[in-house]
This record gives C-alpha cells, sequence and structure tokens, in this order.
C-alpha cells in the first residue's frame, strides 16, 4: 500500500508540474503526459481500493485497470494525432528534460517493486498495475527523448510518435486487463505460471 501512496502522490506532483511546464513551452507532450498521470492515479486508487477489500484479485478490479490503460492510449494516441497534423513544434524545456528524467526513474523503481510485491502477494490486479507504472515510465523516458531530440536537432515530430508508440502498447495491456475481468480463470492461470 506504501508503493501505491507512493506513487499517487508522485504522479499527482507531475499532474501539476508537467501541465505547467507544457503549458508554459507549448509542449503538447508535457501536457499529455501530466494527464496520463491521472490516468495513472485512477490505476493506482483502484488497486488501493482492492487492497482495502483484502488482496482479492476482484473482476471488477481488472476491469478498472483495463478501462485506465484504454483511457491512456486513447489520450496518447488523440495527442500524438493532433500534435503532428498541426505540426506543432515546442520550445526547449530544459527543466522539463530534467523532470522527466527523474520521473522515469522513479517510475521504473516503482513498477519494480510492484511487480516483485505482486509476486510475492500473488496479487493480479497489482501486477497489471505494475505494469501501467512501467508503461508510465517508458513514456516519460520517449517524452524526454523527443524534447532533446527537439532541442537539440529540431525533430519536433519525435515527440508525437513517441507518445503513439506507448499508446499502442496501452492497447494490448488494456486488453489483456478487461479480458481477465471477463474470465478469471485466466487470473488463475497465470498465478500458477508465476506470472
Amino acid at each position: 500500500m506504501r508503493l501505491e501512496y507512493l506513487t499517487v502522490g508522485w504522479n499527482t506532483l507531475e499532474v501539476v508540474v508537467t501541465i505547467a511546464l507544457g503549458i508554459a513551452s507549448g509542449s503538447l507532450a508535457l501536457v499529455a503526459f501530466g494527464l496520463d498521470s491521472l490516468v495513472e492515479i485512477f490505476a493506482s486508487v483502484t488497486v488501493l481500493w482492492q487492497l482495502h477489500r483484502g488482496g482479492v484479485a476482484t473482476p471488477r478490479a481488472m476491469a478498472m485497470v483495463g478501462i485506465a490503460f484504454l483511457a491512456l492510449a486513447g489520450l496518447l494516441l488523440t495527442s500524438a494525432a493532433i500534435a503532428l497534423a498541426a505540426g506543432h513544434e515546442a520550445d526547449d524545456s530544459p527543466v522539463g528534460i530534467a523532470y522527466l528524467a527523474v520521473t522515469a526513474l522513479v517510475m521504473f523503481l516503482l513498477a519494480h517493486q510492484k511487480r516483485m510485491l505482486s509476486l510475492t502477494l500473488v496479487n493480479h490486479p497489482l501486477a497489471t498495475e505494475a505494469r501501467l507504472t512501467f508503461l508510465d515510465g517508458v513514456l516519460a523516458t520517449s517524452v524526454l527523448a523527443a524534447l532533446v531530440a527537439n532541442a537539440l536537432a529540431g525533430v519536433w515530430w519525435a515527440d508525437p510518435l513517441g507518445a503513439a508508440v506507448v499508446g499502442a502498447v496501452a492497447i494490448g495491456e488494456g486488453i489483456d486487463a478487461w479480458r481477465d475481468s471477463r474470465d478469471p480463470s485466466r487470473m488463475v492461470e497465470e498465478r500458477n505460471s508465476g506470472c
């Protein structure tokens, strides 16, 4: 539960910081990243709710995490399409670059800890939410690389392209979690196989 509370706290900070930096620099990727953090908060709150219920892997909890993944995918793909269509080039954001570097590290560490704990507790919703935290780290890395490419070489389209790739991965994760919510035997099979 401490890992989930830490995730909620960090992502709340992300929402405020990255949206403010995105507005200041005109970066759709930073704004989208901040909005993505809202989805991560939702998934973490869902897992906290599930843990308060005794850690039982309920289909409802899996469905809610699956919906969070699909919402994240929709947000990223829509933001990427708008940025590409507009040909929007953001200003440099050195503070955004530094913040995303730290954020990527924090998200990867949190994801690893959640994954290890989910195996110990045999908690499928926590494992699924750990994948969302990992995707948040991948997204931070992607947006970081795009901001650096834009700042150093003027590669404006790298930013929305990276967001679109993460969005496509999130679709797969959302569908997988949704299937688990509809077929609880999949959770048992994955638990027995060590997933």
